[in-house]
C-alpha cells in the first residue's frame, strides 16, 4: 500500500503557522491516506467517487475491478458502456470513464508525463476532459502525484473542516484563500487534517 508521505518538517511548519491546526494535529496524530501512484487509475477512481459516499465509491470500484481485471485505458476501451454503468454508476459517469480512456489511448492526455507538469497545467489539461473538473484534478494531484500544496475550495469536506476548526458559520473564498496561504507550501498535509476535522 502506498501512502501520502509527510513527516515532522511539515507538521512543525503547520503548527508554527496555525496554532488551531497545530492543536488538531497533536490531537489526531499521523494520518495514513492511501495513494494510487498510477495517474490514469487515480483519475478513474476520482470520477467514480464524484458526489457519492466513500463507501458507495468502494463498492462501485470493486465491481469495476471484477469487470475489467486491471483498470487501464485498454481494458476500459474494450468494455461496453452499459457494462461499466452496471457496476453502479450513471450512464453519464460511465461515459466520462470511457472518454478518459479514449484520451489516454489517443495521446490527448499523456498520463505518463503528467508528473512533469505544474499543478496548474495538470488541472487545465485534465479539466479539458468531459466530466473532469477542478476538484477531480485536484484530488489526482494529492492522491496520485502526491503534490505537496493542494487545498481544494471545491471540496465540501475541506470547507466544513475549516469551518469546524475555526468555529465559523460561513466560509468565503477570500477567507479560504487566507487560511490556504497559511498552510503553503504544505497545503496537502493540512487537507488531510481538514478532512478528518470535517467529520467531527
Amino acid at each position: 500500500m502506498h501512502i501520502f508521505e509527510y513527516g515532522q518538517k511539515e507538521i512543525d511548519y503547520l503548527k508554527r503557522n496555525d496554532k488551531k491546526l497545530g492543536a488538531a494535529i497533536d490531537r489526531i496524530g499521523m494520518i495514513k491516506r492511501e495513494v494510487t501512484p498510477d495517474p490514469f487509475t487515480a483519475l478513474v477512481s476520482s470520477i467514480v467517487s464524484q458526489q457519492i459516499s466513500s463507501k458507495a465509491a468502494d463498492t462501485v470500484w470493486n465491481r469495476l475491478e471484477v469487470l475489467l481485471g486491471t483498470i487501464t485505458p485498454e481494458s476500459i476501451a474494450q468494455a461496453e458502456i452499459l457494462e461499466i454503468q452496471a457496476c453502479g454508476m450513471s450512464e453519464r459517469k460511465a461515459g466520462y470513464i470511457k472518454g478518459a480512456a479514449e484520451a489516454a489511448l489517443s495521446g490527448q492526455v499523456d498520463f505518463t508525463a503528467l508528473h512533469t507538469l505544474s499543478d496548474e497545467e495538470i488541472i487545465k489539461k485534465l479539466s479539458s476532459l468531459r466530466g473532469v473538473g477542478v476538484w477531480t484534478a485536484e484530488m489526482l494531484l494529492i492522491f496520485s502525484l502526491c503534490r505537496p500544496d493542494v487545498v481544494s475550495f471545491k471540496d465540501l469536506a475541506i470547507c466544513r473542516g475549516m469551518m469546524n476548526l475555526y468555529g465559523i458559520k460561513e466560509l468565503s473564498k477570500e477567507k479560504f484563500e487566507r487560511y490556504k496561504k497559511r498552510y503553503s507550501p504544505y497545503g496537502s498535509v493540512a487537507s488531510l487534517y481538514l478532512w478528518a476535522l470535517s467529520a467531527e
